[in-house]
């Protein structure tokens, strides 16, 4: 028996940073959605206990190290699982981009897993188990758009934004969500992004409004350490993409694109200096 499952990528399209929390991480308010940029999984029973886990990408890690491997490590160890599985993950989400490649990969595996070993472990405990392995697995499990809360564990499903087109953009650098968070500070916003309102613009599915109410309290850090951030997010404003955002702490940035007469020039134009680029639609709910 073999499990296939899809694992896309998350933008934020809102991301505000409330406070510093006791336990180290912040509390944050987000809106975030998918879109079809998808690493694939495939999963099969081994008939010894292991976890084997192989890729065609040469630049992660197949180990303990890889949230996939944790994903099914933690589900054998919960439910006592003795079976083994072989894991292969086709690669296509840029690391350390902002984009939650590896919390989707390791959502993927609770899903596919609680499948393949017919644990039926309902969605909510799925989500609940992510949590342990990272902030964005809970939302990469239910998938859709929602607001996250919390350290973006706590969820709350909304309507989905307009179909549109989005442009990835992803400059030859890593950043790392820690350094940004810890270089983050509070006072120093000049504007705080608006949940209620871009939660309004989705709802009236207005995509004018949308791409107005796009903000990211962690974008101003990113963009002051790296000017590629900075420079590849100029450039999409001037190639004419609607609405412009870095996601999560970068170092990734999207450009919203209503009409699909602007794509090449944007693609084209962006790919002058930036070798990954990826044109995608959202995924609807």
């Amino acid at each position: 028996m073999r499990i296939y499952e899809k694992a896309p990528a998350k933008i934020n399209l809102v991301l505000d940073v409330l406070s510093k929390r006791t336990d180290g991480f912040h509390e944050v308010e987000m809106i975030m959605t998918m879109v079809d940029l998808a690493d694939r999984l495939e999963m099969e029973p081994l008939d010894r206990d292991a976890i084997i886990i192989s890729s065609q990408a040469g630049y992660i890690p197949l180990d303990e190290k890889n949230l996939a491997f944790q994903a099914a490590r933690l589900l054998k160890d919960r439910y006592d699982v003795s079976q083994g599985v072989y894991i292969h993950l086709d690669k296509k989400i840029p690391v350390a981009a902002g984009l939650a490649g590896g919390s989707s990969d390791a959502a993927a595996t609770l899903r596919g897993l609680n499948r393949l070993w017919q644990l039926n472990i309902p969605e909510q405990e799925l989500c609940t188990l992510g949590a342990e392995l990272g902030s964005d697995v809970p939302f990469c499990v239910t998938g859709g758009t929602a607001i996250a809360r919390g350290r973006g564990e706590k969820l709350e499903v909304i309507a989905s934004p307009p179909q549109c087109w989005v442009v990835l953009a992803k400059p030859p650098i890593n950043v790392s969500t820690a350094d940004i968070y810890g270089k983050f500070r509070l006072h120093e916003q000049r504007e705080r992004p608006s949940i209620t309102q871009m939660r309004q613009a989705l709802e009236n599915k207005s995509f004018a409004q949308m791409c107005t109410k796009l903000g990211n309290s962690l974008e101003n850090v990113t963009l002051q350490l790296y000017p590629e951030v900075k420079q590849l997010k100029e450039s999409m404003i001037k190639l004419g993409a609607d609405g412009v955002l870095m996601s999560g702490s970068g170092p990734t940035v999207f450009g919203l694109v209503s009409k699909e007469a602007k794509l090449a020039r944007i693609y084209n134009g962006l790919r002058g200096f930036c070798k990954e680029v990826y044109v995608v639609r959202m995924l609807s709910n």
